[in-house]
């Protein structure tokens, strides 16, 4: 499992979620993706809007996902099986 982050240069709300991913100790690792640069894979994934962030299975599956910011607690809350 990782966990693709669906960003872009010109996106103030995807800077603060990066900083905020950095803060946590994430269970799987994140894979950056410019929505700029990678605009057939994030239509692949149905990304309407930055910052998104989706949990793929080793198969590149969507699990689940979520857009915008928040906080540590709640990607944390979010994640929260992942731990287990």
């Amino acid at each position: 499992m990782k966990l693709l982050k669906f960003s872009a240069d010109w996106c103030n709300p995807c800077k603060v979620l990066t900083k905020t991913l950095e803060e946590i100790d994430l269970p799987v690792p994140v894979e950056a993706m410019d929505v700029d640069q990678e605009q057939v894979l994030a239509r692949s994934y149905g990304v309407r809007g930055v910052p998104t962030v989706i949990l793929v299975d080793a198969t590149g599956k969507a699990l689940k996902r979520f857009s915008g910011v928040k906080s540590k607690a709640d990607i944390e809350a979010w994640l929260g099986d992942v731990y287990s």
